[in-house]
């Protein structure tokens, strides 16, 4: 990674440095998504057009580490960015999500079609232009002083400066301050921001992706791949733009929705560019905000309608739609009822049973597929309650459970996460919630709880690698104490024990197993004999069916 270096900045992107610029997009996302959504008047004044982007990129970024964890190989950049891209089009949610699934197709196009391993100034300025291009023309009426008219003046100032000989950091400045250019521009371009004396929303979210970029060029000292989410706590992400000076969210006075009712949004697959054509022209006598886009082998549809049937018709005309989602465009969720309530991350099926009968509502999550931000969003706002205790039960899972609290603090919804890093934790903390207690009281048990009860899996290796208890071969047997793996052998029962004796000590009086997949025959009840020797201790066993980890363990 250093030789990528020159005086103190990047002077090209590889898979990782890429992969760093998304992530830094999404921190930036979820720390000004409220402003951004307090500028959203067009198309529709809907004020979501920040959270869609958040959401968009959050939601890709999961499914992408999902895929990256379950095939276990090294990931290249052609292969980083077209799993990013498709990724993005799967996850896009709204106009803005949509579009901004084009801008990340163009990076992918110019990788994947040069067969780049590394992305220097003229790459750049070149996905730069092809995202402009494809987030044009995925729009069937596009409109100046949108997110469109800053992605192209962008492109525009990009090109010229690649022409120039510029380097990567000062391109990628330079892209900020043409951004920034013509994001101040955008009232002049559309009457209606002018009116609400707004920029445009979307363009506002392109220039945090630009930004971000800039960042991770010029940001050194954070070379490790795990390292990119802590720029999620990065303060220099929290600094205004002249943008967000001119109206504060919440200050904008926009006018009513005269427009169709629906927002309707789903998937085809396989479809050609002639059909794609026909489809755009299509939902155009029958909506508007119709935004047509690819990637590869799928087709994201978006169109605001009031005939869903008709928006429906449209896509079956060319292949069989899935994933369809209709939202009443301006609609108010029903006010939360008073009360307290809890939400819990659940590895797998048993566990899910065990959270729920003691009165929790479960997210499915666990290594292979987290939950993210947007799946806790939907899980908190279903549980109805104006207050609301999340348990991510999870260390991945920690930053998507903070930007779900933050996500709907401005829809009168208070969000407690405890710091649950297991289920083991999670289980623990649940026991012992009271709903006859105030939030905070229940906070503080629940917190003390968790943090109280040590904890402890057993997994089996599937690549080579180095560990705190030395280097492991595929097949080898894992043991892992609070978080860490300081076990490494070849007998299961064995690498149990150890790591059981690790976690008990001297005080412990009650040891929680819980059983997932793959558990080898008979282990359990070897473990349980053996534990049956010690005077004392109770045994609590669950049959948890989580994957990945044969045995969770937990003492207290």
């Amino acid at each position: 990674m250093a030789g990528r270096y020159r005086d103190g900045v990047l002077h090209v992107l590889d898979a990782d440095s890429v992969r760093r610029w998304v992530v830094v997009t999404r921190a930036a996302l979820a720390a000004r998504r409220a402003e951004i959504d307090g500028l959203n008047v067009f198309p529709v004044p809907d004020g979501d057009t920040g959270t869609n982007m958040y959401f968009t990129l959050d939601q890709a970024l999961d499914s992408v580490r999902a895929e990256h964890e379950s095939t276990g190989a090294p990931v290249t950049l052609d292969v980083e960015a077209a799993a990013m891209s498709r990724a993005a089009l799967m996850a896009a949610r709204g106009n803005s999500g949509v579009i901004l699934s084009q801008l990340i197709r163009g990076v992918s196009e110019v990788v994947t079609q040069e067969g780049l391993t590394e992305v220097g100034p003229g790459a750049v300025a070149r996905a730069m232009a092809k995202g402009a291009s494809r987030a044009r023309e995925s729009v069937v009426r596009p409109q100046e002083g949108t997110i469109l008219s800053v992605a192209e003046a962008t492109a525009t100032e990009a090109a010229r400066l690649a022409g120039a000989g510029a380097d990567l950091a000062e391109l990628s400045r330079g892209c900020v301050e043409a951004a920034r250019s013509a994001l101040a521009r955008t009232p002049e371009q559309l009457e209606v921001l002018a009116r609400a004396g707004v920029v445009d929303a979307g363009g506002a979210g392109f220039l945090l992706f630009v930004e971000a970029l800039d960042q991770v060029v010029h940001e050194i000292g954070r070379q490790t791949r795990f390292a990119v989410d802590e720029f999620i706590l990065n303060p220099s992400l929290e600094r205004r733009p002249e943008w967000s000076e001119r109206r504060d969210a919440g200050d904008v006075e926009v006018e009513e929705h005269d427009g169709p009712a629906y927002e309707v949004m789903y998937l085809l697959d396989d479809l050609d560019e002639p059909r794609l054509e026909r489809l755009r022209a299509d939902l155009d006598t029958i909506g508007d905000s119709v935004v047509v886009s690819s990637a590869v082998d799928v087709s994201h549809v978006h169109v605001h309608t009031d005939d869903i049937g008709a928006a429906l018709e449209a896509g079956l005309a060319h292949a069989l739609p899935r994933r369809v989602a209709v939202t009443l465009l301006e609609t108010m969720a029903p006010a939360p009822r008073v009360g307290l309530s809890v939400v819990a991350c659940a590895a797998g099926t048993g566990i899910a049973a065990v959270l729920e009968e003691a009165g929790a509502a479960t997210v499915a999550s666990g290594p292979g597929h987290r939950a993210s931000a947007g799946e806790l969003v939907s899980a908190i706002r279903a549980a109805g309650t104006q207050e609301v205790i999340l348990l991510p039960n999870d260390r991945d899972t920690r930053m998507a459970a903070d930007a779900a609290a933050r996500a709907v603090a401005g829809e009168g919804l208070t969000v407690h996460v405890v710091a649950s890093g297991t289920a083991i934790q999670g289980l623990a903390a649940l026991a012992v919630f009271d709903p006859g207690l105030t939030a905070t009281q229940n906070v503080v048990a629940m917190t003390h709880a968790a943090a109280a009860t040590q904890h402890g899996a057993v997994t089996v290796a599937v690549k080579e690698g180095l560990t705190s208890g030395g280097p492991c071969r595929i097949g080898d047997v894992l043991g892992v104490v609070s978080g860490d793996i300081t076990i490494v052998g070849s007998d299961f029962d064995e690498v149990a024990w150890q790591v059981l004796d690790a976690i008990t000590g001297l005080g412990a009086e009650l040891v929680t197993l819980v059983h997932g997949q793959d558990l080898p025959a008979g282990a359990l009840e070897r473990l349980t004999d053996r534990l049956g020797h010690r005077p004392g201790m109770e045994v609590e066993v669950i049959d948890g069916g989580q994957p990945h980890y044969p045995l969770l363990l937990g003492a207290e």
